[in-house]
């Protein structure tokens, strides 16, 4: 097995990185509305992330997508606040130390990108992200911050960087 590789997304990812995210969602039976999967950016990853102080990364083996994972300024909230987001990883990436790795780059760049802290939304039954989250020193918040437009995510989190 070719270990996997971890790089920035490039205009070619566009589709395969939709096709594993909503992958992901409908396995873990996300609703369509009010997540991620009916978000217009999932379609154009490259595009919505060439913005300041945005990067998306993408987790590439055989040839073949298996995950992703960014962060961007956390939508409609006024502060130094950033989210991680769409991160995601087909169940051949899981358990093998590639979510670790993946939040480890993105606190890296947003710390470059000087965010004072990183919130992200989750699902109740993404157990194991939410158990990978807290290893990477996240802790659970009351409620949501700004408005990503995810308001049938109800697990919100935050980590100061």
């Amino acid at each position: 097995m070719i270990t996997p590789t971890i790089r920035p997304i490039q205009k070619k990812d566009n589709v395969p990185i939709a096709k594993v995210i909503r992958t992901v969602l409908i396995e873990h039976g996300v609703p369509k509305v009010g997540t991620a999967y009916a978000d217009k950016a999932l379609d154009e990853m490259f595009e919505t992330y060439q913005k300041e102080r945005a990067t998306y990364f993408v987790v590439e083996e055989n040839g073949a997508l298996i995950g992703g994972a960014g962060v961007a300024p956390l939508d409609n909230y006024e502060g130094n606040v950033c989210e991680l987001q769409k991160m995601y990883f087909l169940k051949e990436a899981r358990g093998r130390g590639i979510g670790k790795a993946m939040i480890k780059l993105c606190l890296l760049e947003a710390r470059k990108y000087g965010f004072e802290s990183c919130y992200l939304e989750t699902m109740p039954n993404m157990e194991n992200a939410q158990k990978l989250y807290q290893l990477a020193g996240f802790d659970y918040i009351d409620g949501p911050m700004g408005d990503t437009g995810h308001h049938a995510c109800p697990v919100h989190m935050i980590k100061p960087l």
